[in-house]
């Protein structure tokens, strides 16, 4: 083995990743500051619950109450003792923080991509690069979308390994695939993986054209087959994860609704909800010229902006115009929000060179998925085919953000455009120079049409609409700007496109050093992307407060805190539904998630927020009114927060308690007729059941006695409950089908769903204890087979990779 030629590179291409990584997140490793991130600081509150109790116990909790008054925990913070492949993907992290790592991570994943596709390995460093710093995966960082992001990062893997199976090198491939599928699948987002299955489904189908016209189906079969093998390692080391998610998918707002009137929408999202991010058709330019559109949807402008010129012409205080400034609706796109997603003007001319450059198959596959990501991507604006995707391609339903598609095409552009300039720099001079020109008048044009649009165009969106109320010279002065900061963008597009033709030129007529410019494209095409990416990397985004205080309670948490109920609810009259804050201190009626249960968005939707808008104009008439309403009372709603001083928390004195003895049942014929009748009720004394699938034996109990919580886990409730007659009682606790088991004294005992999303019991005279706990076979048994499925991955990756090393070894003696 060549030290120089088959590690040197390769030792290079991992200091040149983690030196990168270091200097783009440069903050984290110089200044020991965090990177403050929406999603993640909603995902630590939503999740305080389960963690403390990790903490306190060593145990998982599995379900937790701190959000939308009780759901799974497995898509929020659960650990999975058997999942060993998180230390494999720890040790490729070099030590490297989060969130670097991510970015390291998606670097070697690509680079590997790159050089099983044999582009030699100083082009694959600069590829993988340009892969790992575009902003759609820094977007996606800044925002606190780590999983999308993780999954994004190992597709390449995955790729890789197919590839090399169908390349000749099964073995290599095969253990390869079985560990980039099995930490692709670790990140637990689905939608990333159904976006690598169609990518390998196209490819596989290219490859089968091929193997059929070479007449070697059968190696194409037997190579296929051999695939299973990855396959079902990665899906036994995820089983566990897998399982749950699946399972309690049914359940959630992705599943099934069993109300009449929504099911027309069959299982899935609502294709509203679906599509509310939709590109615009020429949205996807974004890819080679960021600021086409404005960029972000608001961004801050420099004094020299025409903004800035009319607020001082028309007499603004400087003050006021930094801070007007600071946040500017420069994207006049469809969008209700958004962000640029750049791959990068250099990659896009690789990507038109690769398509002339390129063998036909890797042509086709990379041309028609990229094409694939860009239509998917249009969503709602091209309905006639991703209408006719969502309603009938399995599984599509279940995802939202279609622009996310776009995680297609920044893997099809770079992929394209590094084998491309591979073979363009194995190829002919003549041939080269005809196909520099072809990608020269391709690229050229579009930013020349860019640059004459910015001198012409009317840059009105739709958002100038809902800004009515701002002055003419206003928004004269942000078109303007949206213009001006195009102008910009396409002529430094410009210079970084020429500037590398120049030295791509220069190269293949052997008028420039070979090692200087490779050196001198990697720096051009690392500062195209990382520049642009770096516009949404702000310095004020990092922090030196630990992740464990970004939260700090009010007067007011203080306040509730101090109560001596073991477990209550809070409902934070302040956009409860899209905030986990308040899940940090307390358990929460609102909360921050996307896939909530899906009965429970129901409540939201029929009773808990006109509930809330009743109280809210109730309130402002003088009259709070707790008295009317039903379902957060009967959810033990103890306090609405409506401001962070101790003044701004009212007291409910109607909610109903943890548990609670009931009179009499009323039967429902169906769930339609059950949410219908929740304000008819008065839930102190009557509860609802659906006898269409659940039974008692009798409809009028006496409510004589006493019921009361004695202790309280997140999977584990116990309570105490005396009666001097048969009763029935009703928990202010979310019924959920699946893990839940309850006894009465030991012996187990049937929970009914009442109230449509409640749990009741029916109880016999006497005195008795009441526990609940949540023991789900999907994650108890599940976990086993995760460790099973976790050890063979990795003896067989290590197996595989020890049997390629002893056969290449053996070629070259």
């Amino acid at each position: 083995m060549n030290f120089n030629k088959d590690i040197l590179p390769h030792l290079l291409a991992i200091v040149v990743f983690a030196l990168t990584t270091i200097i783009f997140y440069n903050p984290v490793f110089l200044d020991n500051k965090e990177l403050s991130q929406h999603d993640i600081e909603q995902g630590i509150g939503g999740g305080k619950e389960l963690i403390d109790y990790r903490e306190k116990t060593g145990k998982e909790g599995l379900w937790t109450n701190a959000m939308f008054s009780g759901m799974p925990g497995y898509l929020i913070n659960t650990q999975w003792s058997g999942d060993l492949l998180q230390h494999i993907q720890r040790g490729l992290s070099l030590g490297l923080k989060a969130p670097a790592r991510y970015t390291f991570w998606a670097f070697i994943s690509f680079y590997i991509l790159l050089l099983s596709f044999r582009v030699r390995p100083y082009l694959a460093i600069i590829g993988a690069l340009a892969f790992g710093l575009n902003s759609f995966t820094i977007i996606g960082i800044t925002a606190g979308h780590i999983w999308r992001i993780v999954g994004m990062a190992f597709m390449p893997l995955v790729i890789a390994g197919v590839h090399l199976t169908y390349s000749g090198k099964k073995w290599l491939g095969l253990g390869l695939t079985s560990l980039g599928l099995g930490l692709q699948l670790r990140s637990n987002h689905l939608q990333m993986t159904y976006y690598l299955l169609l990518i390998l489904l196209i490819y596989a189908l290219f490859i089968l054209i091929k193997a059929i016209r070479e007449k070697q189906f059968p190696v194409f079969l037997k190579h296929s087959l051999l695939l299973i093998i990855p396959l079902i390692l990665a899906l036994g080391s995820n089983f566990g994860k897998i399982w749950t998610v699946l399972e309690y998918s049914k359940y959630s707002i992705r599943g099934t609704s069993e109300l009449t009137e929504q099911q027309i929408h069959k299982s899935g999202l609502d294709k509203e909800y679906a599509f509310q991010y939709s590109n615009g058709i020429f949205e996807p330019l974004t890819l080679l010229i960021p600021n086409i559109l404005g960029g972000a949807s608001q961004q801050e402008l420099d004094k020299s902006s025409n903004l800035a010129q009319a607020l001082e012409r028309n007499g603004l205080p400087r003050r006021q115009i930094d801070e007007q400034l600071e946040s500017v609706p420069t994207y006049w796109g469809d969008q209700p929000a958004t962000a640029p997603y750049y791959a990068g003007i250099i990659v896009f001319f690789l990507f038109c060179l690769g398509i002339f450059t390129t063998d036909r198959y890797t042509r086709n596959w990379l041309v028609s998925i990229f094409t694939l990501a860009i239509v998917l991507s249009w969503g709602s604006n091209f309905e006639t085919f991703n209408y006719l995707v969502f309603d009938y391609f399995p599984g599509y339903n279940k995802f939202r953000s279609v622009t996310f598609a776009l995680t297609i095409a920044f893997i099809a552009m770079p992929l394209l455009g590094f084998i491309g300039l591979e073979n363009f720099l194995k190829g002919d001079k003549i041939s080269n120079q005809k196909y520099l020109k072809y990608a020269i008048y391709i690229t050229g044009s579009i930013l020349l049409l860019a640059l004459f649009y910015s001198w012409i165009g009317s840059f009105r969106g739709a958002i100038d609409e809902r800004l009515t109320n701002l002055p003419e010279w206003f928004l004269q002065a942000v078109r303007s700007d949206r213009a001006r900061i195009l102008r910009f963008d396409v002529i430094r597009n410009l210079v970084f496109v020429s500037l590398f033709v120049f030295i791509l030129w220069r190269l293949i007529n052997q008028k420039f050093n070979y090692i200087l410019a490779l050196v001198t494209m990697g720096i051009l095409s690392t500062l195209d992307i990382g520049l642009v990416s770096d516009r949404y990397l702000k310095d004020d985004m990092y922090k030196r407060k630990s992740r464990k205080e970004i939260f700090s309670p009010t007067e007011a948490d203080k306040a509730m805190q101090s109560t001596d109920a073991i477990h209550y609810r809070v409902l934070n009259l302040q956009n409860p539904f899209i905030e986990a804050r308040t899940s940090f201190f307390h358990n929460s009626i609102g909360g921050y998630h996307g896939a909530k249960i899906r009965r429970y968005q129901d409540l939201i939707e029929r009773h808990i927020s006109p509930e809330i808008n009743r109280f809210i104009e109730n309130y402002q008439n003088g009259a709070a009114a707790f008295q009317n309403l039903n379902v957060l009372n009967m959810l033990n709603t103890r306090y609405f927060y409506a401001g962070a001083e101790q003044t701004g928390v009212f007291v409910n004195p109607f909610a109903s308690g943890n548990a609670w003895l009931i009179n009499n049942i009323k039967e429902v014929q169906n769930p339609d007729e059950e949410i219908n009748s929740l304000s008819e009720i008065d839930p102190a004394k009557t509860c609802l059941l659906d006898i269409s699938k659940f039974q008692v034996n009798q409809k009028e109990f006496s409510s004589e006695g006493t019921i009361r919580l004695i202790e309280y886990k997140p999977d584990y409730l116990k309570y105490e409950a005396s009666l001097s007659d048969k009763g029935f009682a009703v928990f202010s606790e979310i019924y959920y089908p699946i893990g839940w088991k309850a006894t009465i004294d030991g012996s187990p005992s049937d929970i009914k769903r009442v109230n449509y999303a409640l749990r009741g019991m029916e109880i016999p005279s006497g005195n008795h204890t009441i526990e609940f706990i949540f023991e789900p076979a999907s994650y108890y048994t599940g976990n086993i087979i995760s460790l099973t499925g976790s050890v063979l991955t990795i003896l067989f990756f290590a197996g595989t990779l020890f049997y390629s090393i002893k056969i290449e070894t053996k070629k070259e003696d």
